[in-house]
């Protein structure tokens, strides 16, 4: 295609991303606000935010990956799948793959997040009636590790997913361009 063409990639179709965005920010905004709230902050403090402990899930890791992975991240995504394509002047190399970018990476994100939530709520709430018996929070947390890597890997597919997309857009450019 050349570069005076227009891409014809649907703007419609990111607008989800928009809006993952903006709902991203909108929730993480919240959290951050009731996380400084007095009774919640001393309830966090008291199990290990920000440095460690359940509160550490909660307070920096999900309140920061609310913000940034979908407030920002997912913004930059669906900014950058409308903006590669005008830049280049070519279509992107498949919409399909930017359907998969969107649904992995949000899916996983609220799929991380919810992890965060639950098991730094859970393990804090069983840490604060149980202080003298830690094996209890270890018993409960032996479930994070497995979940978290099944949500993160799914979070990641999204980002693998984008790079390649984006790589293959830009691969046919150069194929394209030679004489």
């Amino acid at each position: 295609m050349s570069s005076a063409a227009e891409p014809t990639l649907n703007s419609r179709i990111l607008v989800k991303f928009l809006i993952t965005s903006a709902a991203c920010f909108f929730i993480g905004t919240v959290h951050g606000v009731l996380q400084v709230m007095h009774p919640i902050r001393d309830w966090l403090d008291a199990i290990g935010s920000p440095y460690g402990g359940p509160g550490h899930m909660i307070d920096p890791l999900a309140h920061a990956h609310m913000n940034v992975i979908g407030g920002v991240v997912i913004f930059i995504m669906g900014a950058t799948y409308y903006l590669l394509p005008r830049m280049l002047g070519t279509e992107i190399y498949s919409r399909k793959l930017v359907n998969h970018t969107y649904w992995w990476t949000t899916l996983g994100l609220a799929g991380f997040y919810t992890t965060l939530m639950v098991f730094g709520i859970w393990e804090g709430m069983l840490l604060l009636a149980n202080p003298e018996h830690s094996e209890i929070v270890r018993e409960a947390h032996r479930f994070y590790g497995p979940t978290i890597g099944i949500v993160s890997t799914v979070m990641g597919m999204g980002f693998w997913v984008f790079f390649a997309n984006l790589a293959l857009t830009v691969m046919a450019v150069k194929r394209d361009s030679k004489p």
